[in-house]
């Protein structure tokens, strides 16, 4: 009897995630390549597609619009060069360290590996927003979303009892959004030559500084 029962073969989805997964990589590191040697304007979705060896529709299922493609090309930029996303080592180091100068200069190694990655978009969206209104929402939702970020950031220290008498949340927040900045990191290291590492202790000892008691 069980010779004539028909059994269904199951429907693996994995393969074909990893290829969308692997062709979205490949679109943004192309676009980013792109964006960042002609310019956001003058880079189209069909030279990206071309490139990347996919047809045009393909981009648009994938990112929804040039703007779309930009902002994955930032958000992945946040993630930083490490393993793991940035923003989460950050929150498992300081949960763990209790010492807030410990966490200051962790934080500053950390926005400088950021920042050398997400700069160079960060510069280019900046450039485009003055003319494209789509770039000029991304600008300010990236400011916004960082804001919130650092401000995440300034209730832990008011909550450990870190800053010192008259630091409110909000200029630690203000603070800590300035020094998380790309205007910061260009100023400095593209601009001055800073070196990454000089650029690291620098942020760390204006963070300390700004918004620690003295050292006893």
């Amino acid at each position: 009897m069980s010779g004539g029962v028909k059994t269904r073969r199951r429907y693996d989805s994995s393969g074909r995630r990893e290829q969308a997964r692997r062709t979205r990589e490949l679109l943004m590191d192309t676009a980013e390549r792109q964006f960042l040697a002609a310019g956001y304007a003058a880079t189209t979705v069909a030279a990206i597609a071309a490139e990347a060896g996919v047809s045009v529709e393909t981009v648009y299922k994938s990112f929804g619009s040039k703007s779309g493609l930009a902002r994955a090309i930032y958000d992945r930029g946040l993630l930083g060069a490490g393993r793991g996303a940035a923003y989460e080592r950050s929150d498992q180091m300081r949960e763990h360290e209790t010492d807030p100068r410990v966490i200051m200069r962790k934080w500053g190694v950390l926005t400088t590996e950021v920042a050398s990655v997400i700069t160079p978009i960060r510069l280019l969206i900046r450039a485009a927003a003055a003319t494209d209104p789509e770039m000029a929402s991304l600008l300010t939702d990236s400011d916004d979303e960082r804001l919130t970020r650092m401000e995440h950031h300034a209730r832990f220290l008011a909550e450990r009892g870190y800053l010192r008498d008259g630091v409110t949340v909000a200029k630690a927040r203000d603070v800590l959004w300035t020094c998380s900045s790309a205007e910061f990191y260009e100023l400095l290291v593209l601009n001055r030559a800073w070196s990454p590492a000089e650029f690291a202790r620098f942020v760390a000892d204006f963070m300390i500084d700004a918004l620690l008691p003295p050292a006893d």
